[in-house]
């Protein structure tokens, strides 16, 4: 008897086995057929951008702007089409999972790649920061070192690298801060960083225009008790 009920037990352990895998076939295989069209999509879609992007000559605009010079200093090769290619194939790729993830029921991975996806957005806009700083900073610093040059005045060079680096710390710092990294610290270092500008601007001008303040205020009281 101890035989037997040890021997319907294990049949019926691998007969609930045997059905649960058989229930679980459909949805891995329309995982696998969600995915593998994923992949393909992706492709497609990644090409294309590409494509589309080497058509508009967007690198010829990034070389206007100096990106080239400085891609060169750190080895990359200046290619934004094959860049927004394959982060729009990366893009559908993780999302196909996703959804093949939601069929299996892998809750725990699709929680984990929909914080990716939703966090895409985030790199995106703070990569677009980066290259509007880089901007802001060749222009502002071309301005300056023209305008200081054109009134024969010296230090042009260190004062328009100091606006450079100036933009550039500031885009990296919120950049930083738009992908959620360490943003108490990034506040609180632009915090000191514009107090600081702030009191040596005001030592400047109270050490500069000490003696100018004085005098017009002598003057003022001139008239007053003239009066």
């Amino acid at each position: 008897m101890l035989i037997q009920s040890w021997t319907d037990v294990l049949v019926s352990s691998l007969q609930n086995l045997w059905i649960q895998v058989l229930s679980f076939l459909p949805s891995l295989v329309g995982a696998l057929v969600i995915f593998i069209v994923g992949l393909i999509v992706a492709a497609g879609l990644g090409s294309l951008v590409e494509k589309v992007i080497a058509a508009l000559r967007l690198d010829d605009l990034l070389k206007k702007l100096g990106l080239d010079e400085y891609a060169r200093r750190a080895n990359i090769e200046l290619n934004s089409g094959h860049f927004l290619g394959k982060v729009v194939y990366w893009f559908l790729v993780l999302a196909f999972l996703l959804a093949a993830s939601d069929i299996l029921g892998f809750f725990a991975l699709s929680n984990f790649l929909r914080d990716v996806l939703l966090y895409i957005p985030n790199l995106a806009v703070a990569v677009l920061m980066m290259v509007a700083a880089f901007v802001a900073a060749n222009i502002l610093s071309h301005l300056i070192r023209a305008s200081v040059m054109g009134a024969k005045l010296h230090g042009a060079k260190f004062l328009s690298s100091g606006v450079w680096w100036v933009v550039m710390i500031f885009g990296g710092l919120t950049a930083l801060s738009q992908l959620g990294i360490a943003v108490a610290i990034i506040n609180t270092v632009i915090t000191g960083l514009i107090a600081m500008f702030a009191l040596a601007g005001g030592l400047a001008f109270g050490l500069g225009g000490k003696e100018y303040a004085s005098h017009l205020v002598s003057r003022f009281q001139s008239e007053v008790e003239g009066k």
